[in-house]
């Protein structure tokens, strides 16, 4: 809040980002930046702590009178960045819709999701566009492959996992943990990033390294101190 001003508590930044979604929608910022690529921008914080700094830099700037921040950060992709984005998005989607049998009937969707969304409402919805065209895939519906293993069916494995991940929640970790027989959880305390392998952590890579290189793994299920929080980074004044 002393660096921001978005609010002292989290509903208050929240109203803040439907403010500013709700004013976007009126008037896209370079005509360019609507509610749906300010959501976008955003969603990497839920990813990777990294990003926190910047964005909330950018929100607070654009709520100030500043939309520049924003644009470049949240506004159109290079066509480079296009394609690549639209490759990936096709695989993603192919593996998703083929992988487990998703409701055909919109109107479950929409009642799940509804519900859902009182809970989460920052990403419910955009998940939903993401995944809906499973409920129409034309390929036959598959099984999910249920993933658990007995002793010696597959080497020892290792398992990294931030305790905070947003977007592949820890309980996943543990039960794959539980699924895995005979492999080893390492896991980054207090730590949100999605993806915590060749990072910054050096407790976390040494467990890695090992593995990789050597073939070792930890003796027991181990924990790593999290990485430093990013530092919040003063707003830009607005420009004249």
């Amino acid at each position: 809040e002393d660096v921001y001003g978005l609010g002292d508590r989290p509903r208050k930044v929240q109203d803040a980002y439907e403010e500013a979604g709700a004013r976007l929608a009126a008037e896209p910022a370079g005509g360019t930046v609507g509610p749906a690529q300010l959501q976008g921008a955003m969603l990497k914080a839920g990813y990777y702590d990294d990003y926190w700094p910047r964005r909330a830099e950018a929100l607070s700037a654009y709520l100030k009178g500043d939309p520049q921040p924003l644009i470049d950060q949240a506004g159109t992709r290079t066509e480079e960045g296009a394609v690549a984005a639209e490759n990936s998005n096709a695989v993603y989607t192919a593996v998703e819709c083929n992988d487990a049998p998703w409701p055909t009937d919109f109107g479950v969707w929409d009642r799940d999701n509804t519900r859902l969304a009182r809970r989460a409402p920052f990403e419910t919805w955009d998940n939903v566009w993401t995944n809906l065209p499973c409920a129409y895939w034309r390929a036959p519906r598959q099984q999910p492959l249920d993933v658990r293993t007995a002793p010696g069916e597959l080497p020892p494995t290792l398992i990294l996992a931030a305790e905070r991940d947003a977007a592949t929640p820890y309980e996943g970790a543990l039960e794959l943990r539980r699924r895995l027989a005979g492999s080893v959880l390492v896991t980054e305390r207090d730590a949100g990033t999605h993806g915590i392998a060749a990072g910054p952590n050096a407790c976390v890579n040494a467990h890695l390294e090992a593995y990789l290189l050597d073939g070792r793994l930890p003796a027991r299920d181990a924990s790593c101190a999290p990485r430093p929080e990013p530092e919040p980074r003063q707003a830009a004044a607005p420009r004249a």
